[in-house]
């Protein structure tokens, strides 16, 4: 496929991003979940929605998408205290 969307647990998205950014001729979206999904309020459904979306959007590149935001993975990192990603 040259559109793949991959589940994947926040602590470690961003490493993951980088080390899938060498594959050419995909878009590669990574999200995930800050309050899961078995949670009665989680951001899971969310994220997957935004995710699919990009994926049909955007350029070939690994992205990670969370918060209703893009990430580039280079400049992502999880802000455990806020309870979200942000760009450094």
């Amino acid at each position: 496929a040259s559109q793949v969307v991959i589940t994947h647990g926040t602590d470690t998205m961003t490493d993951t991003a980088m080390a899938l950014a060498g594959i050419s001729g995909k878009t590669i979206i990574l999200t995930g979940a800050m309050q899961p999904a078995r949670f009665r309020f989680t951001d899971a459904v969310f994220n997957i929605d935004s995710a699919m979306m990009a994926a049909q959007t955007l350029s070939e590149g690994v992205y990670i998408v969370m918060n209703g935001k893009i990430f580039d993975p280079e400049r992502a990192r999880k802000n455990v205290g806020m309870n979200r990603f942000e760009e450094i």
